[in-house]
């Protein structure tokens, strides 16, 4: 992660293209897939907007608040609908907003025009862990933080085995055929939640 401005354009797009996609799925499927659809273009759109780098687009002070307010409510929604997936990753875009709140009130934290930006996630600022920038304190808590990878972790890989296909040896379902092939969402739909993990992964290893 040699050049943190690329990284950070590289997930706007990532998670962008995920989240137009998602967007398409509202509109067709069973009712329970549109609404998967729909919460996964939230976090996907908002994952996107998170990490455009702020040499391009100066984020202005309050934009944790909005993070916080509308994932915060995405997140008592999820629970309600009892979708766990959905409510955990709103609660992490809630966990990271605030973080980046901290560390607006950090000395030195303030981005080159004299605003304050928000280097938990514009322009890929939090990758200083990775890339020995200018902050060696990780925002957040970092016990809090390594739960979520780990969930992460986890999650992307099971993920994973599930896109492989069904009459593959070793994958799920296959004693069964091509029957259990057809259950379940489309597998772009299971392709772009491994995308969204993956940069949910690559958004928390940037605090």
């Amino acid at each position: 992660m040699h050049t943190p401005s690329l990284v950070g354009w590289l997930l706007v797009l990532l998670c962008a293209a995920t989240g137009g996609y998602c967007l398409s799925r509202t509109r067709t499927g069973p009712p329970e897939q549109r609404a998967t659809a729909r919460g996964e273009a939230l976090m996907a759109l908002g994952m996107a907007v998170m990490a455009l780098p702020a040499s391009a687009v100066a984020p202005p002070a309050w934009s944790p608040w909005v993070y916080t307010a509308v994932f915060g409510a995405s997140a008592l929604w999820a629970l309600v609908r009892r979708h766990l997936h959905h409510a955990v990753g709103a609660l992490a875009m809630v966990y990271m907003a605030l973080a980046m709140v901290g560390m607006q009130d950090m000395p030195g934290m303030h981005g080159a025009s004299g605003t304050a930006g928000m280097p938990g996630m514009h322009g890929v600022h939090g990758m200083a862990g990775m890339t020995g920038g200018s902050h060696g304190a990780p925002a957040g808590i970092p016990l809090l933080t390594g739960l979520l990878l780990v969930y992460y972790t986890v999650y992307v890989l099971a993920a994973g085995i599930r896109l492989a296909p069904a009459g593959a040896p070793g994958a799920p379902g296959a004693a069964a055929g091509t029957s259990v092939a057809c259950a379940g969402p489309p597998v772009v739909l299971r392709a772009c939640q491994v995308a969204m993990g993956l940069g949910m992964l690559a958004m928390l290893l940037a605090l």
